[in-house]
């Protein structure tokens, strides 16, 4: 009976030995202690702070004076505003937006140590959106240059700017796309970011997470006029190219191609044969243009330049945009179902390079859906066409593709409309068909889906 109980008692402590060393194991194999979170959530996020620390003394606040004109009493009145820039070179090159400085009579840039300088303003590139400034100074901080190449979809990257006047704010965001193209007169691939940028910000550099700029904050999408979650940078290369020019010439040129050009979209791409919808749809060339020379013609598809592939208008208005004035270039392009490859001579842009052609879009008869007549002679010599039906009305699919009462219907599939019976014949057989047509000084391709 003894025996038993000491042996009950032997197992029963050896049961709790074994327990204990569990436990032990237990503790020991499981996560840390809760006190180190902390340190390893830090560990995995950007240090921002070394950052900002290391390259934002080279980071300005720009000022601008200037006057606007307005109505009576006062022919002017005056105006300032507010804007970011970033220091170049040590001997007082200063790198900003055109749209900062534009109308200014003075500029003032100040630094982050609070001392300011009167800015003289070597240039400014509205195509591009880039001016150049210059302030008397020595010994300043500088930033270094990234490549924009590298970027990725993804990434971290940082603003310091004036958002609103507050100076050397910091926000950080990452890139959410590249080679975007916007609205308006600026040809640019820009940076999209998610990083947070207002009025002030322009001008300011985008930050890589090496400290290295990789762009210039230069626009938002916004309803409300602030920040609702899109901002776009140039690119620093294609800023670089304009600041030499600007500081050799105090200005820069730009090449033009002298095309009118459209986005494809799928029905366009099924119209024009294509598999996907890729390219710069050729609605307009320029007379006397490098486009007309190297024998582009309407309803060509502009698929590669120099080898490049074009993904739409905007990316060949960026390449364009891109190359210098006089430049040999090879584009391929899809005419009629085939591909062949031009060589052009690129002129010098006044104005603008590539336009892009816009689609309108109205409301929702037959199979067309359009009511149109042959134009009088009297007519075609007004619009400068040859041949062309009126359009009087429209419903139905044609009213679906944009097509307006007014619009001149010139080719019909690629061939010439000069007659009803030339835009029956062209439609007859097409389930999706593209329309070129004439609207006041402009020319554009719409895709109309044949009932």
């Amino acid at each position: 009976m003894r025996t038993r109980k000491i042996m009950a008692l032997l197992a029963a402590l050896a049961m709790l030995s074994v327990g204990a060393f569990a436990g032990a194991q237990y503790l020991h194999t499981s996560t840390p202690p809760a006190a180190s979170a902390p340190a390893a959530r830090a560990a995995a996020l950007p240090d921002f702070a070394s950052i900002v620390q290391r390259v934002g003394p080279a980071v300005v606040n720009i000022t601008t004076a200037g006057t606007r004109k307005s109505g009576a009493p006062l022919p002017e009145m005056p105006v300032q505003g507010q804007g970011s820039g970033f220091i170049l070179s040590a001997e007082g090159i200063v790198l900003t937006n055109a749209h900062v400085v534009q109308n200014a009579n003075e500029v003032t840039v100040k630094l982050t140590d609070r001392r300011e300088f009167r800015a003289e303003v070597l240039g400014a590139d509205p195509a591009t959106d880039i001016a150049v400034l210059r302030i008397d100074a020595r010994d300043l901080p500088v930033v270094e240059l990234g490549d924009p190449a590298r970027a990725r979809v993804g990434d971290w990257v940082v603003a310091i700017g004036s958002p609103f006047g507050f100076e050397n704010s910091v926000t950080a965001g990452i890139v959410s796309a590249k080679g975007r193209s916007l609205p308006g007169d600026v040809h640019v691939p820009f940076i999209q970011t998610d990083v947070a940028v207002n009025p002030g910000n322009s001008g300011g550099p985008l930050f890589s997470l090496d400290g290295k700029v990789i762009g210039i904050n230069s626009q938002i999408y916004s309803r409300s006029g602030g920040y609702q979650g899109l901002s776009f940078a140039i690119p620093i290369d294609m800023a670089l190219r304009v600041k030499d020019q600007i500081v050799a010439t105090g200005h820069a040129t730009h090449a033009r191609l002298g095309v009118n050009v459209q986005t494809m979209n799928q029905a366009l791409a099924e119209s024009f044969g294509l598999e996907r919808a890729a390219g710069a749809l050729v609605a307009a060339v320029a007379p006397d243009s490098a486009a007309e020379k190297a024998g582009l013609q309407p309803g060509d598809v502009v698929l590669r330049f120099n080898g490049r592939p074009v993904g739409d208008s905007g990316e060949l208005a960026a390449m364009v945009g891109e190359s210098t004035p006089g430049a040999k270039v090879q584009l391929e392009v899809l005419r009629k179902g085939e591909r062949r490859t031009l060589t052009a001579t690129l002129g010098t842009a006044a104005d603008p390079s590539v336009q892009r052609a816009a689609a309108d879009e109205t409301a929702d008869r037959g199979r067309l859906g359009l009511a149109v007549r042959p134009l009088s002679p009297q007519e075609q010599e007004a619009a400068k066409v040859s041949g062309g039906l009126l359009v009087q009305g429209v419903s139905g699919p044609a009213a679906r593709a944009g097509v307006a009462p007014g619009d001149i219907v010139l080719q019909a599939g690629g061939k010439p409309v000069k007659s009803v019976e030339d835009l029956r014949a062209a439609t007859r057989s097409a389930k999706t068909i593209a329309l070129l047509v004439q609207r006041g000084e402009r020319r554009l391709f719409v895709p109309l889906q044949v009932g």
